[in-house]
């Protein structure tokens, strides 16, 4: 009897430990093995994220808050353009969610190594994008 309920009791935990990392980039397709294209109008807000992550990197600035306020502003800009549906819309949401997880994770960053890690993951999301869409 102990035995079979030790997997119920540790089950919540498995959970609650996979819900520390909720930004896990789910697999995203390509097109027939070609990127998915993007709408031009959502283009400007994911590339001036891009370039506001690389200048802060660049710069070596240390005001992550207001570099997370600067992602968070280009990200709402991005969904309220958003004009795509279908499978194209349904790849760049397996982007994009992570990607705002990662925002909101650099929001509540206490230390430079915890930054760091931050603006590691949020500079291979930029990658990732790269890799799937055009």
């Amino acid at each position: 009897m102990k035995i079979k309920l030790l997997p119920l009791l540790l089950f919540p935990f498995l959970f609650s430990a996979c819900g520390n990392d909720s930004h896990v980039q789910e697999k995203i397709e390509l097109n027939n093995g070609q990127k998915w294209a993007v709408n031009e109008e959502m283009k400007p807000h994911i590339e001036q994220g891009r370039v506001v992550l690389n200048t802060y990197l660049i710069n070596g600035d240390t005001d992550h808050e207001k570099l997370a306020k600067d992602l968070q502003e280009q990200n709402s800009k991005l969904i309220k353009s958003c004009t795509m549906d279908g499978k194209s819309h349904d790849e760049l949401h397996k982007w994009l969610h992570p990607h705002l997880e990662l925002v909101k994770e650099l929001s509540k960053a206490e230390t430079p190594e915890e930054v760091t890690k931050v603006t590691d993951k949020l500079k291979a999301s930029y990658e990732i994008y790269d890799q799937h869409f055009e």
